[in-house]
């Protein structure tokens, strides 16, 4: 419990919610001691609330720019919404025009999606304008005022705790990282449970893959800006190395049907493998503890003795079963073992950069790191290219458009106390897709009706206004802390401390509590119907297109593959580029998949050929990955024929699947005998490699290196080619359906 709070205390959450804190109580003291004036303190800490949601991790750059065009967006919003707002006949135009174009500059991205939100905000909380000392010009400049001090603060902020944001990040990564290796551990012997594993994993796959985009951005960014110090290659180099046994557990891909035939009657062996995986998955958890400074870091683990133990069963498996019958079982047995092997080697090399251990001036940059930062791609035509129903951001905005003109019409003919706040509910619930805004809107509700209940309590018990004063703060801060992550109870806090504050205005707070939550109710179940019935974006509609990506990305990684095992070498950057591409496409893909299966029953068409698809490029990117991991860390001999053919056809089905998906016509066709003498030639190769290799034995001969390599290359290279080759004609098959 108390590690926990201190966590909390030292996440970036919590220093980001302070920070705003800090932007809103500091001008409000101000205009109070000096001016003897609420509203003008008021105004600017309303500035700097509106400028937050566009502090997100990333580089300083980025957070500059972004901040800034918020500022400049708000500015002009609350200008028009207050100038206008008293007259009916020019509001509802004006409120048409803004909600839509505002929401719509989320097609340029993350980022851009949440200086859309500051420019929403502004636009709604432009109607609590009702000032009679100051003119909305005055107000105008009080909000910009408070968005170029809030701007200050961030950056400030930045320069005094550089650390925070990017450790909590290294912290986020490695304990998601080791969680899906310990599932990987768990795949090995829950057979019952594979399906809800394999979903499991597919979640950690779009999160991780969402830490590593921000973490290229922070760090490259960064060293691009400010050069490459000792700090920037330490993060370069344990990046990297996360990075690598994140790679290693994708490409670890096993066949988990034959698995299971090989090591049915063997499951101690498992069960080490098991326990081997579990440490590798707790040092990992340690490291991050120690970037926290909650533990001293440490390499006392009993990797040394599991490998050892392995080490024994394979000898004994090998013993018991005999040769050849157990040769198929052997080579799987120390590859695996080999792969974990590289994995604590990862995972000593971490711990050899964090301890200081490796000469900085050995560390070397990542060749061409800017091609590695997603760019952020501001250009108008996409705004064009989006103007149409086959966009969800267009229909989205025209959806909350719709919405907010419905919230608003009801608030006006209801005369409500604070009518706003419905258009405040609408715009922090309604997402893009419908199973977001259905949890945002689920958790919105929970956390007013539980905020408003504690509000009342504490009315109930006291009426002094320093502590309405005190609890606002606390909340203010509690509820932005936790918003991300935990938005029930987020919405909570941010509750009480609307509540409090407007006590500190309004004497009858029993009334606020009573409007706020009526209001709250309103707003959840406007975006709830709008979502539903308004030009909804339906995943299964929309998920093609992830599909299509998804394959397009594969091609590309395989092409690399095949350059590289050809001329080996230095890694090129086009084939690092088209692995990280590969990545990221079926992460937004799993992401996807995960929003379907949120959605209404009925809505969910052909979800079971979909769940088989996802698990077939999933599986084909740990294969595939596999096999150029296995290209890039192993020696290799002269590349046969036959890998080319099987690669040729691979190629083929992928752009036929893909054309498929597009609805294109793919009337072109390959030779299938050239397949079937492929894989004779690989099956006669591999057989007189065997051949040779027994007559070795019956002599008493050890295995030489040259056989080895010939050996473990041929069974495994053939083995993930003609894998991949399956999965392509599954993949077809599977396309068709759809």
């Amino acid at each position: 419990m108390i590690k926990n709070l201190v966590r909390y205390f030292k996440s970036v959450h919590f220093v980001k919610a302070f920070l705003v804190a800090l932007a809103i109580t500091i001008p409000v003291l101000i205009s109070i001691y000096f001016f003897d004036r609420f509203d003008i303190g008021l105004s600017i800490a309303l500035g700097a609330i509106l400028c937050a949601p566009s502090d997100v991790p990333g580089s300083l750059k980025h957070k500059f720019y972004g901040i800034l065009f918020s500022i400049f967006l708000i500015c002009i919003i609350t200008f028009l919404i207050g100038y206008f707002s008293r007259s009916l006949f020019f509001i509802i135009p004006l409120l048409i025009l803004l909600v839509f174009s505002v929401s719509y500059i989320s097609v340029f991205g993350f980022r851009a999606s949440l200086v859309s939100l500051a420019g929403l905000l502004a636009l709604v909380l432009g109607f609590a304008f009702h000032h009679s000392d100051i003119s909305i010009l005055q107000y105008t400049l009080y909000i910009a005022l408070g968005g170029f001090w809030f701007l200050i603060l961030t950056i400030l902020g930045q320069i005094i705790l550089p650390k925070v944001e990017v450790d909590f990040l290294f912290v986020e990564l490695l304990e998601k990282t080791s969680e899906f290796i310990k599932i990987r551990g768990r795949l090995l012997v829950e057979r019952d449970n594979r399906t809800a594993l394999f979903e499991q994993l597919f979640i950690l796959q779009s999160e991780i893959n969402e830490l590593h985009e921000t973490l290229r951005e922070t760090i490259l960014e960064k060293r691009l800006s400010s050069g490459f110090s000792n700090r920037a290659r330490r993060q370069q180099l344990i990046f990297s190395k996360i990075m690598e046994i994140y790679e290693l557990a994708i490409s670890n891909s096993i066949d988990y049907e034959k698995f299971d035939d090989l090591f049915e009657n063997h499951q101690e062996k498992l069960d080490e493998f098991k326990l081997l995986i579990f440490e590798i998955s707790n040092q990992l958890k340690h490291i991050s503890k120690v970037v926290l400074k909650e533990e001293k870091l440490s390499f006392d683990n009993n990797f040394k003795i599991l490998l050892k133990k392995i080490e024994n069963h394979i000898e004994i498996y090998k013993v018991t079963i005999g040769l050849p019958e157990s040769r198929e079982g052997t080579i799987f047995l120390l590859s695996y073992k080999t792969y974990y092997e590289k994995q604590i080697s990862n995972i000593r090399d971490i711990t050899r950069i964090i301890n200081n251990y490796s000469k900085n001036d050995k560390i070397r940059g990542i060749k061409d790191a800017e091609q590695f930062i997603t760019p952020q791609d501001y250009d108008v035509k996409k705004l064009r290219a989006n103007f149409t129903f086959k966009s969800p951001i267009f229909r989205h905005s025209l959806r909350l458009t719709v919405t907010m003109l419905i919230g608003y019409i009801i608030g006006y003919a209801m005369e409500m106390q604070q009518p706003y706040w419905i258009l405040l509910t609408i715009v922090v619930i309604m997402r893009p897709s419908y199973a977001l805004t259905k949890e945002r809107t689920k958790h919105r509700v929970v956390g007013t009706l539980i905020g408003a209940a504690v509000g009342v309590g504490i009315v109930f018990l006291t009426q002094n206004p320093y502590v309405y004063g005190v609890i606002a703060v606390l909340s203010l801060i509690i509820g932005f802390s936790l918003v991300k992550q935990n938005y029930r109870n987020g919405a909570a806090f941010i509750t009480l401390y609307v509540i409090f504050m407007y006590a500190l205005i309004h004497p009858n707070i029993l009334a606020v509590i009573k409007f706020r939550v009526f209001d709250t109710l309103i707003g959840a179940l406007l975006a709830y119907i709008g979502n539903y019935f308004f030009w909804p974006a339906w995943e299964a509609k929309g998920i093609k297109d992830y599909f299509s990506h998804a394959i397009e990305s594969f091609s590309g990684f395989l092409i690399e593959i095949d350059k590289f095992y050809h001329k080996k070498g230095e890694l090129s950057t086009s084939y690092s580029l088209a692995r990280k591409e590969a990545f990221l496409q079926v992460g937004n893909l799993n992401a996807a998949y995960q929003r379907l299966i949120q959605e209404p029953k009925s809505k969910q068409e052909n979800s079971a050929i979909i769940y088989d698809l996802i698990t077939i490029l999933n599986t084909y990117l740990s294969s595939l990955s596999s096999l150029g991991m296995y290209i890039r860390t192993n020696e290799t001999n002269k590349v046969p024929n036959q890998f080319e053919v099987y690669v040729k056809h691979i190629l083929f089905n992928l752009n036929k699947a893909d054309a498929l998906l597009k609805g294109e016509d793919f009337t072109t066709s390959l030779n299938p005998d050239e397949l079937a003498i492929a894989n004779k030639n690989y099956d006669d190769y591999f057989q007189n490699l065997v051949d040779q290799r027994d007559k070795e034995i019956e002599k008493g001969l050890p295995i030489s290196h040259d056989m080895r390599v010939q050996m473990h290359e041929t069974q495994l290279v053939s083995e993930q080619v003609r894998w991949l080759y399956y999965l392509s004609e599954s993949l077809v098959k599977k396309v068709k359906q759809v």
